[in-house]
């Protein structure tokens, strides 16, 4: 009885071994690179997959998308100001050989290229680029990233810019520049405010200018409002065509 399990037990052993070298199950998002005796044989999976042993292996590449946080870069601005930027980026594996045989490492060769691109698209940009047209960064970076790792089986979903951090020094500029501006457009505002009133005073003199009468009304207008005040001294105006018409006729008596 001992010599047979001294048989069989190694028997076992060889069969789990194999099983487990042998047989792979892989998930539906999942793919496996074949290789054997280190050649490329083909991308196999989802599924149950069976592998010769020894001769040849299996690699895993997961076809999800993938979130990649970029660390905060330095960048300098086309305007020579200095902030830090950081980013999140999603990318997927559309195909797994190129993957797995064109670059050692997809996740890391492509955080590493996120990070130089971002520093490089920022950097032909001003501040107020950046911090008001975000949307057309985010599209500029995602479409150079996508175009780089198109080689490397990798495709590019999208690209967020999630910070843009300033200094002190640089926020309180900001602030002063913000508020500069909006004097600025109260001044404008009050201006053109004024240029449409004075415009407007103009058009209503030329009419009153052609319709004596008019100027008549006006000034009868112009009494009514000012006895309807609570004064005990009311000052009549008195107009210039009276006052001529007054002289002519001292003129004439004298």
């Amino acid at each position: 009885m001992i010599n047979q399990l001294a048989f069989i037990l190694p028997i076992v052993v060889l069969i789990a071994a194999f099983i487990a070298t042998a047989v792979k199950i892989l998930r539906e998002y999942e793919r496996g690179v074949v290789f054997t005796l280190g050649r490329f044989t083909g991308v196999k999976g989802p599924g149950l997959i069976i592998l010769v042993p020894l001769v040849q292996q299996m690699v895993r590449v997961d076809l999800r998308t993938m979130v990649l946080d970029v660390p905060a870069q330095d960048v300098i601005s086309r305007d020579n100001v200095s902030v830090k930027v950081n980013a999140v980026i999603y990318f997927r594996v559309v195909d797994a050989e190129r993957a797995i045989i064109q670059v050692e490492n997809f996740g890391l060769a492509t955080s590493q290229l996120a990070q130089t691109t971002l520093r490089s698209v920022l950097g032909k940009h001003d501040l107020d680029q950046m911090l008001a047209e975000r949307d057309k960064l985010n599209s500029d970076i995602q479409q150079i990233l996508d175009e780089q790792t198109d080689a490397w089986g990798i495709k590019v979903a999208n690209v967020e810019i999630k910070h843009v951090d300033l200094n002190e020094s640089m926020i309180r500029v900001i602030a002063r520049q913000a508020e500069a501006e909006r004097e600025r457009r109260a001044k404008v505002i009050n201006a053109e405010g004024e240029q449409q009133a004075a415009q407007k005073l103009l058009e209503a003199a030329e009419v009153l200018a052609q319709r004596p009468e008019a100027m008549q009304l006006r000034y009868l207008g112009a009494l009514t409002a000012i006895a309807t005040q609570n004064s005990s001294t009311i000052v009549f105006p008195v107009p210039i065509d009276i006052l001529g018409a007054m002289a002519k006729m001292a003129g004439k008596t004298g």
